[in-house]
């Protein structure tokens, strides 16, 4: 269902993730995924995203943190993306991931590096 909440939800998330990163998204949706592609856009982006509590750089760094923490590297190298579209500096992004280290371990720091130099240095 593609409401209002949606719809600024679907316009929030191009704004941060860019219009490439969304396209791919939602063309690779298929009638099984699209419930969860419905999801995101109504929920994370529509809903979370909107609310007054932090602002997107800082709810961009937090992102960046978990996915890290998670080791999630395709959603960490879109988010990376997001993160910089959103404001943060590539020096508050390698601070994250350098906190990370301490909190989450090397080894998902030194993956989450590797990513964000993909994106930094592809940028």
């Amino acid at each position: 269902m593609q409401d209002e909440q949606y719809q600024q939800g679907l316009s929030t998330r191009r704004e941060v993730m860019g219009d490439a990163f969304v396209d791919r998204a939602l063309a690779g949706t298929t009638p099984f995924t699209q419930p969860i592609q419905d999801h995101i856009s109504r929920n994370a982006w529509g809903d979370v995203w909107q609310r007054e509590g932090l602002d997107r750089k800082t709810r961009s760094l937090v992102t960046v943190a978990m996915l890290t923490a998670l080791g999630k590297q395709h959603e960490l190298k879109g988010h990376l993306r997001g993160a910089l579209n959103n404001g943060a500096t590539v020096q508050e992004l390698q601070e994250v991931l350098l906190h990370a280290a301490v909190y989450c371990g090397i080894p998902a720091s030194v993956d989450a590096f590797r990513t964000a130099a993909e994106v930094i240095d592809g940028a």
